[in-house]
């Protein structure tokens, strides 16, 4: 196989719809609440951890900066549940996907690049690569706890064949449409 160049795009409601939701204050219900002193952002995403008898888990994933360019090799997907990834410090991070109906192929991955405000809610059994910091540190991440002796039994991986690769200039180029985060800003 040829070196296959994955498309990247900034994250957007409307271009990551078939494959999870955007979490973020820009969604499409709020309200204020606690006597005006808090605005609520509604139904960003729904947690769909309760299928075979699990629940939603909350963890924090520690994460390192990811170099590019990035060879994607593996994708991995969640069958019984949905999965998301929330930065804690506004970090930007690179969301790599494929449709949920059968096995990936290279051709068929889509890449978008978050602003450092936006998470990402994964439906279940969409395939997804691991998570790729632009910036390190913490995530929070709303997954399925369930009966079994392990994480595995909602977990499934397959590898790609090939040369698959996420492009630095790509990535740059859909930052660049992007504003910057509040933490990037105080930094300048």
């Amino acid at each position: 196989m040829a070196r296959c160049f994955i498309p990247v795009q900034p994250l957007s409601r409307d271009g990551f719809a078939p494959y999870g939701d955007v979490i973020d204050a820009g969604g499409p219900e709020s309200f204020p609440t606690n006597g005006g002193a808090a605005h609520r952002f509604h139904r960003l995403g729904v947690a769909d951890c309760g299928a075979e008898g699990g629940a939603a888990l909350l963890s924090i994933f520690r994460v390192l900066h990811a170099g590019l360019p990035l060879r994607v090799k593996m994708m991995e997907r969640h069958p019984l549940s949905s999965q998301a990834f929330i930065p804690l410090a506004g970090q930007r991070f690179v969301v790599i996907v494929a449709p949920a109906q059968c096995r990936p192929d290279p051709e068929m991955l889509r890449a978008f690049v978050t602003d450092g405000r936006q998470g990402v809610n994964y439906h279940r059994a969409t395939w997804h690569h691991p998570l790729v910091a632009l910036d390190g540190g913490d995530f929070l991440v709303v997954d399925r706890d369930g009966p079994g002796p392990d994480f595995n039994q909602d977990y499934e991986e397959v590898f790609l064949s090939g040369d698959v690769l996420i492009d630095m200039r790509a990535v740059e180029a859909a930052l660049s449409t992007l504003s910057p985060t509040s933490s990037q800003e105080q930094n300048r």
